[in-house]
């Protein structure tokens, strides 16, 4: 079994260009089985835009980390 030792650890937070002015952070919560998905709402439209799976609070953390955010609202 072969493995890179020295392999760069990739982002788990895809790149996208957030506009404050136009769209708000949200994490969308399903009630049903509790999965979570963090993203952008358009404030205009409401469109949503998917970012990243949230499995955990690590993955809340390197979210809010890559966009600078400090709070991030929760929608059902």
């Amino acid at each position: 079994m072969f493995f890179n030792l020295f392999s760069k650890k990739t982002s788990s937070v895809p790149a996208y260009d957030y506009d404050p002015a136009k769209e708000k952070p949200i994490i969308h919560a399903s009630i049903c089985n509790g999965e979570q998905v963090a993203g952008f709402k358009d404030i205009s439209t409401g469109e949503f835009h998917e970012i990243m799976l949230i499995r955990d609070a690590k993955d809340l953390e390197d979210f809010k980390n890559a966009f600078g955010l400090e709070d991030v609202g929760k929608e059902y």
